[in-house]
């Protein structure tokens, strides 16, 4: 089960393309073309959402690991 999750992680983490723009931004940035400086702001929208979900991933690790 340990590679099933560890395989789950990884495919999840190496996904290549997220938008996660609101329709509005990734329009204004489009609109000026700035096709880098929109993979930009989308790329630190990306990075910005991630990092919440990792730490409460190893709050959780480590609580259950502690009950176990």
């Amino acid at each position: 089960m340990n590679k099933k999750l560890m395989f789950f992680l990884l495919i999840s983490i190496t996904k290549l393309t997220a938008f996660a723009q609101c329709a509005m931004c990734r329009a204004v940035l489009e609109s000026e073309g700035g096709v880098s400086q929109a993979k930009g702001i989308n790329n630190g929208i990306t990075y910005l959402m991630v990092i919440p979900y990792i730490l409460v991933a190893f709050i959780g690790f480590m609580v259950y690991r502690n009950r176990k």
